[in-house]
Parts: C-alpha cells; structure tokens; sequence
C-alpha cells in the first residue's frame, strides 16, 4: 500500500502542516448513534467505463463470503447500478432515527440515490453542490448499524464527488480499478495524485477486463491491448491487487440481480489486502 503524503504546499512549514491536518479533521463529518463502521474503503477511477462498480460490489460480497458484515454506499449519484446489481427494487425506508439501508440476500446493506427515487430510470438532474450533499447524507442519515468494512462507490474522475468522500468520511484507503488502455498511464496518475493530494492511502491497483479467456481452447485474448499496469504500478509504488477478465457471465448475473451469487475468482489478493487493514488497526 502507499503511504499517503504529507502537505506538499512550497513553503509550507511543519507548523503550518499540523494546522493542515487539524482542518482536514474538522471537515469529517459524524456518522450517527446507529452505525458503527470500523473500516470505509473507496472505491475510485480515472475514468467511466472500467467497471468499478463490479470491483466494488465485488469486494463487498467477497468479504461477506469471510464472514465479514459489509455495505455499500453508492455515491454514483448520477449513475447509480448498485441496486439493479443485487435485485434491489423496493424503496429504502425512513424511521425517525434515519434511513435504512437495503439489505441484498446475503445481508449486505446497500445505500443508493436509486433506492430513493420512485422510479429506478428517474434522472437526477442536480448540480455538483446538491449532489455532494446527498453522498454526506448517505454517511451521516443511514443507520449502517455494525460493519466490517463499507466500500464507498465513486464516480469515475476527480470531481466534486470524490472530493467530498476524501474530505467528509473517515476513509481508511481507497482502490484504483482500470482497464488495459493506452490512455491508462495518465488517467491512473491522475486518481492516484488526488488520493495523495487528499492524504489518504491507496491499497493498489485493479486491471478490469485484462483479458478474454475463450471457453473452448482456453487462450487469452487481449481485446483492450497488452497490459501495462505492473509498470505502471511500479513507478507509484502501488501493488496490482488483480487482474480479471472480461467474462460475460458476470454481465449476466448482474442483468440478474444475482450478483450475491457471483464467484469471484481472482479476488484472493485484494481480500489479504482489506483483512491486512483489520490486523494493522488491532
């Protein structure tokens, strides 16, 4: 994992570091009396189109499969899947203490824009402000109750999105998820130094859609072009966590909403990755 930086202000003195510290701290926002999250994980891309919501919702059902209590908090605001993933159609409830998360077969608690709106094919047509706003209420309104790990959904880029995440929530460490394009090197960058930027540390990197492997002779083909991304990974410091395939099934179970039920193959090193955050904080 990547150490987060410190201030990398020119001129900024060790004094005016720790005042900086003390202002990033007082932007966190407090989750309420009823949850009580012990890790919060995001989950970012330089880029649309990698499939990070897969890799999130991936990653929750892999730790659940340990034994673990795990939850989503889907930040997409604007492009929500999380819920059409796991079959959640029906509307998440309000008590007088907040808002209760759905909960997928598997007991993973999931929170999204889509569980609100009356219909799942409703555009939200808000601006950037009122769009942060409603990912904070999504921390501090649902009642997660006790988690293991909540792995927050981001929207690909740099934008007001993730900076709220990165300012507002306590987040342990965030995870790169990319795909094996030409234009990787300069979009990974791009995520990786807003993580440094907003000090928080990165686990490493997760190559989507490597390669197809076809089902008759067993060859890999390479549909996006070679990977680069050990080197890539090597010159941030950052570990490859994964590389997975295109596999189509997996298009299929999420058509579904079965993705409780996904195998998820190739996902042994980013489970040691996440229960490694358990040992360091014991």
């Amino acid at each position: 994992m990547a150490e987060n930086s410190s201030c990398s202000s020119s001129g900024c003195s060790k004094e005016d570091c720790n005042g900086c510290d003390k202002a990033a701290e007082s932007m966190k926002r407090e989750s309420n009396a009823f949850s009580n999250i012990k890790h919060v994980i995001g989950v970012m891309s330089g880029k649309g189109g990698v499939g990070k919501s897969m890799v999130t919702a991936s990653m929750a059902v892999s730790m659940a499969k340990k034994g673990y209590k795990t939850g989503i908090l889907d930040a997409d605001i604007t492009g929500p899947s999380i819920p059409k993933m796991f079959g959640l159609n029906e509307q998440a409830q309000g008590v007088e203490e907040g808002i209760l998360p759905s909960v997928t077969k598997t007991g993973i608690k999931v929170m999204s824009i889509n569980l609100l709106l009356d219909s799942e094919d409703s555009p939200v047509i808000w601006r950037g402000p009122v769009i942060a706003g409603m990912v904070s209420q999504f921390w501090t309104d649902v009642l997660w109750g006790d988690l293991d790990y909540l792995f927050v959904d981001m929207p690909p880029g740099t934008g007001d999105v993730p900076l709220t995440v990165f300012q507002s929530l306590p987040v342990d460490a965030a995870v790169l998820v990319t795909s094996p394009q030409s234009l990787v090197g300069m979009i990974v960058k791009k995520a990786y130094n807003m993580a440094q930027m907003m000090n928080i540390p990165l686990m490493g990197i997760v190559e989507n859609y490597s390669y197809f492997e076809c089902p008759d002779c067993s060859k890999k083909h390479y549909i996006f072009g070679e990977s680069h991304i050990d080197e890539i990974a090597s010159s941030m410091k950052l570990d490859v966590l994964a590389k997975l395939p295109l596999k189509p099934e997996i298009a299929k179970i999420s058509d579904e909403g079965k993705f409780d039920e996904i195998d998820n193959e190739g996902f042994d090193d980013v489970v040691k990755a996440l229960e490694q955050l358990e040992v360091t904080n014991d």
